[in-house]
């Protein structure tokens, strides 16, 4: 029978964890219950079979995300293994070949994934478009030059009662952003109300209220004690996710967590690029801000993809894609009429303006990088005024951040 590429049955999605389980060293638990297998649902899957034995896991979840203010389907790629005696088969890249074109089907113009290794997902055409910010600072470090500490009120409450709280904050913060996701409720349990087997405590939430009793921002985190060598701050408050509408609930939420007189260590892994904290703070340099490397993104459906992200400027561009053999479909030269109340893409005969692969695409329309850096860099080519007119276009709101893991 050889290698059959198809969806995984009901029946046989516990291989599918077990196999998850192995690749990713137990990280999502092990067995065929582990989180592999209790959130993926088999029409998600496409997986390789060798005379009916699992070899490959695949999978793409149906995601909506922000592109600059506007929501956008998205393919969350995800689950990707294969069983070490089958590797270097070519079997991730038949799938993913297949995958690209039923996601440009199923209308999901755009894909991403945290890749395992940089170099396999670049072959496919994806870019790291998002950082992730980590911070570690001691709460006595945690001062603004300027002296205003915000005046919003800052109270904690209970998760049940909190959850619709914070998901309204998010929807709103999140707005007129790029890449962030639209949550489901099981997306808020995986990556920031679930307390990670309770090894770090329980899950506290703190939410940021104006003069009106209106919530402005809110922080998620996690309080430890024996977690910093410090004779007399020890606790360790972990910040599973802070949001802010204004600055100055940015600025009272974090006195807030300055007040953990005990707490030696705040960390924070999932800041955005954008974080205003080096502008507020009075030595930012406690920071000790790091930059880790965020999710990837491929441009599917280049069209639509244009047609559906906002855009803050009204104005035209021809771009031309050269050399994408995994989606041939995006190959040649589209003209963007964009708008700041839509914008439409097509195919066209014009001598494009720009020029780039399919991955210097994912970077620029994430806004993750200018077109200017990407002329500076030899990945796209045009003229000046092409070059400048592109970085007004693309320029993005906010930075893009994807903080939720899939």
């Amino acid at each position: 029978m050889g290698i059959e590429i198809r969806q995984a049955t009901a029946e046989e999605m516990a291989e599918f964890g077990i196999l998850g389980g192995y690749v990713y060293g137990g990280a999502f638990g092990d067995g065929p219950d582990n989180l592999i297998a209790r959130v993926t649902r088999p029409e998600w899957t496409l997986c390789a079979f060798d005379d009916g034995k699992l070899a490959t896991t695949f999978s793409t979840i149906p995601f909506t995300m922000r592109a600059n203010g506007m929501a956008m389907p998205l393919a969350g790629v995800s689950t990707v293994g294969t069983q070490p005696e089958y590797r270097r088969r070519g079997l991730v890249r038949r799938i993913h070949t297949q995958a690209l074109e039923q996601m440009r089907d199923a209308g999901q113009p755009l894909a991403a994934l945290w890749a395992s290794q940089a170099a396999i997902y670049q072959r496919y055409g994806y870019a790291m478009s998002t950082v992730l910010r980590h911070y570690a600072v001691d709460t006595v470090d945690i001062r603004f030059h300027d002296g205003d500490e915000g005046s919003g009120r800052v109270e904690r409450i209970g998760l049940d009662a909190g959850y619709d709280t914070i998901k309204a904050i998010y929807i709103e913060f999140i707005a007129e952003g790029t890449c962030y996701l639209h949550r489901a409720k099981d997306l808020w349990l995986n990556n920031v109300l679930d307390p990670e087997d309770g090894k770090e405590g329980p899950i506290w939430v703190a939410v940021c209220r104006d003069a009106g009793g209106r919530g402005r921002g809110y922080v998620v985190y996690t309080l430890r004690a024996d977690k910093v060598d410090h004779p007399a701050r020890g606790q360790e408050l972990v910040v599973r996710e802070l949001v802010w509408l204004d600055q100055n609930a940015y600025r009272s939420l974090w006195s807030f967590i300055a007040s953990h007189d005990l707490v030696g260590r705040v960390s924070w892994g999932s800041a955005p690029a954008d974080d205003p904290a080096f502008e507020f703070f009075q030595e930012p340099r406690l920071l000790h801000a790091e930059d880790h490397e965020g999710a990837w993104y491929r441009i599917v459906d280049v069209p639509a993809a244009l047609a559906g992200r906002g855009y803050d400027v009204a104005a035209e561009i021809a771009i031309g894609i050269e050399n994408d053999p995994l989606t041939p479909w995006n190959n040649g030269a589209w003209r963007l009429e964009a708008a700041t109340d839509g914008a439409r893409a097509r195919a066209t005969n014009q001598t494009p303006d720009i020029r780039m692969n399919i991955k210097a695409l994912a970077s620029l329309f994430t806004g993750f990088r200018s077109a200017t850096e990407l002329a500076n860099w030899g990945v796209l080519e045009g003229n000046r005024d092409a070059v400048i007119r592109a970085d007004a276009i693309f320029r993005t709101r906010h930075a893009p951040h994807c903080p939720d893991h899939f």
